[in-house]
């Protein structure tokens, strides 16, 4: 029988939280039943297993974090796009540093198939690096770029790596003119190169 009151959805939710209070590692089927004060059984009849949570946290963050990006970078291009997108996805990730790293993980395509987040976030991504004339291959180069570094200064930033007394915010602002320029500066190859 399944317990009252408990969905897919409220189970998402729930382990999002625990995943941003704990760490994505700790959630587990397990735990979350005792957050709900039930029988890990009683959560299977609404996820599959511990792999199909974590993703459903992924895509969650994925929507959450695209829709903050969606409406930062809104009527924008340019530097000022970059900005606004950066400090959007830098912003959430701090915030909701779980749901952050259930975002990073390695999803298979058919778990991302009817994910409106997922292909959005790549949409304003490469709506963003068209404002600097690229296209393929090198909007592909460029939002590997940009991923990268933002995921690497996120990542330091929330395990404490950054110990020189400048403040974060300042590198992180001389780090986003640096990207500017090199975006406006962006070596194209021609084809046959």
């Amino acid at each position: 029988m399944v317990r009252a009151g408990l969905t897919v959805a409220r189970l998402t939710e729930a382990a999002a939280v625990m995943a941003d209070e704990t760490g994505l590692e700790k959630v587990t089927v397990s735990a979350l039943a005792r957050h709900f004060g039930v029988k890990d059984a009683s959560l299977y009849s609404h996820v599959k297993n511990l792999r199909e949570l974590r993703v459903r946290i992924a895509l969650l963050g994925s929507a959450e974090m695209t829709e903050r990006i969606a409406e930062a970078v809104a009527g924008r291009a340019g530097k000022d796009a970059l900005i606004a997108f950066a400090d959007a996805y830098r912003s959430y990730a701090l915030a909701h540093p779980g749901r952050y790293a259930a975002t990073q993980m390695q999803l298979a395509p058919e778990e991302v198939a009817d994910s409106a987040g997922f292909r959005r976030s790549v949409e304003l991504t490469y709506g963003m690096l068209r404002g600097y004339g690229l296209a393929e291959p090198d909007l592909t180069d460029a939002g590997r770029l940009l991923r990268s570094t933002f995921h690497g200064y996120i990542h330091l930033e929330l395990s404490g790596g950054f110990g020189h007394s400048r403040p974060v915010q300042e590198s992180w602002s001389r780090a986003l003119e640096a990207l500017h320029v090199l975006l406006e500066q962006w070596p194209s190859k021609t084809n046959g190169e």
